[in-house]
């Protein structure tokens, strides 16, 4: 009876201890960021704020995934994320569309454009009339023609004089190796690769050219759907990732290596390199991370509807929101 007793009291005290261990556990919440491109330096602050904890610590299980065919915008419009991101110009065309995806900007990735026109230097292109007689390397989106006819319109240039050549998925530098003169690089990536390279090339930042091209690139999108109905969420999400940013700020080679972890295969050297490079563009001249201007909205839109990019003008107040950035 004795032996009977001590083995009930040993189920009752394991059964209390598992009761309390699963009163204890915290359920945590799932959350799907749709990256807009392969894994990269622009994403490290996500990765921080997965891997330092910073996600957990507001009660969120995040998983970030790279995008199918079609976009993140599409993906957040249509509930198969919770996140995105995105980047100015695929934004604005979302909401200018005859049937507008429901999707809104909520923070910046990087406060300046930087983007620009590469080449190498013994091609002699240093300004955009030197495109003439060139052949340039992209996707064929119009986007691409109406940039370069723009800045050739500006530097008193002739774009029917430009040769486009589709180039698929070819890096940068098998591209003006073997296909084309010039193309479009975000310096932060191949800019860096090609000083570590010791590659060089001449280097026509937009917005330096014609200042209406300083647009957010990339950009951390939302549906409206989950705004308006999960505010917390967004909050929450954001207040994590922007330590997340921050931290890379402080620690570029830390962040580097937390992005490292999860995307082994890129480059040691370039993970480390770009994420030094981008220590000055997160943040730049705003006063926290992540914050936009009306005016950069406002001006971008302005001149993808002039140069008939647009099927109508952009209403900016629903584009974007500083809302969900954590207060500072």
């Amino acid at each position: 009876m004795k032996k009977l007793f001590i083995i009930l009291l040993i189920l009752v005290m394991l059964v209390t201890i598992v009761g309390c261990q699963k009163q204890d556990e915290v359920v945590l919440e799932k959350v799907t960021v749709v990256l807009d491109w392969v894994p990269n330096t622009n994403h490290t602050g996500l990765y921080v704020a997965k891997n330092l904890g910073y996600y957990e610590e507001m009660g969120l299980n995040v998983e970030i995934i790279q995008p199918t065919e079609g976009g993140s915008a599409d993906l957040i419009a249509a509930g198969q994320g919770d996140f995105g991101i995105s980047y100015q110009e695929q934004v604005t065309y979302a909401l200018t569309t005859v049937n507008p995806l429901p999707v809104k900007a909520i923070a910046a990735i990087i406060q300046h454009n930087t983007s620009g026109f590469a080449s190498p230097t013994e091609k002699g292109i240093i300004s955009p009339i030197d495109f003439e007689e060139k052949k340039y390397g992209g996707w064929g989106s119009p986007m691409e023609m109406a940039t370069i006819n723009g800045l050739m319109q500006v530097d008193g240039g002739n774009f029917d004089a430009v040769e486009m050549v589709d180039l698929g998925a070819l890096d940068f530098f098998t591209a003006v190796q073997t296909h084309a003169d010039f193309t479009w690089i975000y310096y932060g990536w191949d800019g860096v690769a090609a000083e570590l390279r010791d590659y060089p090339i001449n280097f026509i930042k937009l917005q330096d050219v014609d200042p209406n091209l300083d647009f957010y690139t990339p950009v951390i999108i939302a549906s409206d759907d989950m705004i308006e109905n999960n505010p917390e969420l967004a909050e929450k999400f954001m207040e994590a990732t922007a330590k997340g940013y921050e931290y890379a700020i402080e620690n570029p080679e830390e962040a580097a290596l937390e992005l490292l972890k999860d995307i082994p295969e890129i480059d040691h050297d370039l993970a480390v390199a770009s994420q030094k490079y981008l220590v000055n563009e997160y943040k730049a001249d705003a006063p926290q991370w992540g914050v936009m201007k009306e005016e950069i909205w406002l001006n971008y839109g302005n001149w993808m509807y002039e140069h008939g990019l647009l099927e109508s003008e952009l209403k900016v107040n629903e584009a974007f929101t500083n809302e969900f950035l954590p207060k500072r």
